[in-house]
């Protein structure tokens, strides 16, 4: 289910940077720090190498800085299929996008599809069939 992981990056992005303004309300503050909870205990649930905490620690304090590394724990975790997590996220997302939110932005349903790219300002080339 990667597409939930994107919602979870997403909202963690946003989470990180509405929580760096003072005018963050108290709901956006206490809805980040639980996603990051949710988040942590996602990758330890799956076997994160302890090791790694430190680093996982570095990327959701500066999830902005660090989407693609974030991106492969969390599929490399299964995170995506972690409904909990995944509400938390859109919880958040709708605290901080209440516009987007409201219009369906972090709504995503793909099954069986190829060549599927999520977000804003995305470029995507697709080459499909055999090559010459």
């Amino acid at each position: 289910m990667i597409e939930s992981v994107e919602v979870v990056v997403a909202a963690l992005s946003a989470g990180a940077a509405a929580g760096l303004k003072d005018t963050a309300s108290t709901a956006v503050k206490e809805a980040y720090q639980g996603l990051k909870v949710l988040t942590q205990k996602a990758l330890r649930h799956k076997g994160v190498d302890p090791e790694s905490e430190g680093v996982i620690e570095g990327q959701l304090e500066d999830p902005q800085q660090h989407q693609e590394e974030l991106r492969k724990a969390l599929v490399a975790a299964d995170a995506g299929s972690d409904a909990e997590l995944v509400a938390a996220a859109q919880r958040l997302l709708a605290l901080t996008d209440p516009e987007g939110s409201n219009a369906g932005k972090y709504r995503v349903n793909v099954h069986h599809n190829q060549g599927v790219s999520v977000g804003d300002g995305n470029t995507l080339t697709m080459n499909f069939g055999p090559q010459s």
